[in-house]
């Protein structure tokens, strides 16, 4: 499976799975900040929409609070959230439930269900990708050591051997110059050919 850059990206934001669907009734406990202190909140609705964007998917919940709807947009992968829990399933007919902001009371209820928990695709991919990555890096990091042993091990044998290497080519440097010294000399002492007419 080749994938480019930009997918393993947003492979690897995918933190958590999608373990519910439209008409479920979830808890979201999420973190809130305030100052220096932090807690966790808890926000419990049913999922009214899903919309699926990769690493950027969002579900929206929806909850009755004082006779007032309110609804809330989480991203799903956001580090924010501390943990989603599904309270029930419903049956439903379809992919967004907007009808319900019409309903009141008892009209707005979904009938309950029991129904398994879907695979997430998105998140398997992430996982395999995951798992692929900390292969590659535990083999780059052995061979990192592998390396880093015979380097140590020529280094306490041949540290000789290699002074001596080091001396050699300013050795030949020198000679090079001598040698270019002497030509010069030579070309300069050497009379000039008469040119024939």
């Amino acid at each position: 499976m080749k994938t480019s850059m930009l997918e393993k990206l947003n492979l690897l934001q995918v933190t958590r799975p999608l373990s519910f669907s439209v008409g479920d009734t979830v808890k979201v406990q999420y973190k809130i900040i305030e100052g220096t202190k932090q807690r966790i909140q808890a926000y419990e609705g049913v999922v009214i929409a899903i919309k699926n964007g990769g690493s950027g998917k969002t579900f929206t919940v929806r909850r009755i609070s004082f006779d007032v709807g309110v609804e809330r947009i989480f991203l799903l992968n956001s580090p924010s959230i501390h943990k989603i829990e599904v309270v029930k399933n419903s049956k439903v007919k379809q992919a967004k439930l907007y009808y319900l902001r019409e309903k009141i009371g008892k009209q707005g209820r979904l009938k309950e269900i029991n129904r398994k928990p879907q695979e997430d695709t998105v998140y398997k991919q992430a996982e395999e990708l995951r798992n692929s990555e900390s292969a590659k890096t535990k083999k780059e990091d052995e061979k990192l050591e592998e390396l880093k042993d015979t380097t140590a091990a020529t280094v306490e044998d041949g540290t000789l051997k290699a002074d001596k290497q080091e001396k050699q080519p300013e050795n030949t440097a020198e000679e090079n110059q001598e040698q270019a010294v002497e030509k010069t000399a030579e070309t300069s002492t050497a009379e000039p050919k008469e040119e024939k007419k």
